[in-house]
């Protein structure tokens, strides 16, 4: 199957975009936000056409979304109505369930609700309005602009450290106190026990 496809260079609604997943981070969603606020007026367009949110075609032409979830969502907050896709596979002629089977075999789903655990791909919002927040996929993102570990391609290398992370600190901490939460995030993310985890930095 080939999937260099070439980018669709026509605006998509954003509220026609399928998620591929249930959760992203709102801090994360808020940074991308202020972000677009400061430079919107100046050079939006450019940035549309330089950030294309990548998609698959699924049954009935629908687009599913499969990374950028942060950023088409700031986007739509933003009233941004359209954006710019690229098409990295076109699986409009599977029956559904072989759909989803494709999807969750090339990595391409991922259902985790925001308490971590796996949910059944029904769940997964029709719309980006519809994603919930985890506060650790926020805090995960923190970690490694902190610092903390080392950006890898690896999918859902945020999720996992967001995990890893949700194991060790009480949600309580994370949502009242979020910087000293990443004060204990950044004493953690060197241990050894993180030595599984995508971008890992070591002990030192």
């Amino acid at each position: 199957m080939n999937h260099d496809f070439t980018p669709l260079l026509r605006p998509t609604p954003l509220a026609s975009l399928r998620p591929t997943q249930m959760t992203v981070g709102f801090r994360e969603v808020e940074r991308k936000r202020e972000s677009w606020r400061k430079r919107a007026a100046k050079d939006g367009p450019e940035f549309l056409g330089q950030h294309l949110i990548p998609v698959v075609i699924g049954p009935g032409d629908k687009r599913y979304v499969i990374d950028n979830h942060h950023l088409g969502l700031a986007l739509l907050r933003e009233g941004v109505e359209h954006c710019l896709t690229k098409t990295v596979a076109d699986l409009r002629m599977l029956e559904k369930s072989a759909f989803w089977t494709f999807m969750d075999n090339r990595n391409w789903l991922h259902p985790f609700d925001a308490h971590g655990k796996r949910r059944p791909r029904q769940e997964i919002p029709k719309t980006l309005a519809d994603l919930a927040d985890d506060p650790y996929r926020s805090l995960a993102g923190e970690l490694r602009r902190a610092g903390g570990y080392a950006k890898d391609p690896t999918p859902y290398s945020e999720f996992l450290w967001g995990d890893f992370l949700r194991r060790r600190i009480d949600r309580a901490h994370v949502d009242d106190d979020f910087k000293a939460a990443l004060e204990q995030a950044l004493s953690l993310c060197r241990a050894p026990e993180a030595r599984y985890l995508p971008g890992w930095c070591g002990p030192e």
